[in-house]
């Protein structure tokens, strides 16, 4: 009998409580509009609870920290480029 496993963590990246993402915005090719995206989420949340920039760093790093090895270093540039693009965009 196989054991099915189940993760906290891909809940989290697939409905997180303190931002509604759109969907699949981590399998985008394009690291701007995945950083476009994420600010417009954690603007819009009303239930997170530290600034937006922050919120929407934070749900990044999470994909990026629990993606881990399986992660291909193509989709982890993407994502690296990314926080790039979300910096300019908080202007930090």
């Amino acid at each position: 009998m196989a054991s099915e496993k189940k993760y906290w963590s891909g809940k989290v990246t697939k409905s997180s409580f303190a931002l509604d993402l759109e969907e699949g915005v981590f399998t985008w090719t394009d690291p701007k509009k995945i950083a476009l995206s994420l600010k417009k989420s954690a603007e819009q949340s009303t239930r997170r609870k530290t600034t937006p920039f922050v919120s929407a760093m934070s749900m990044l790093n999470f994909y990026i920290n629990r993606a881990g090895k399986n992660l291909k270093p193509q989709r982890r540039r993407v994502l690296e480029e990314a926080k790039g693009e979300l910096r300019k965009l908080f202007d930090r």
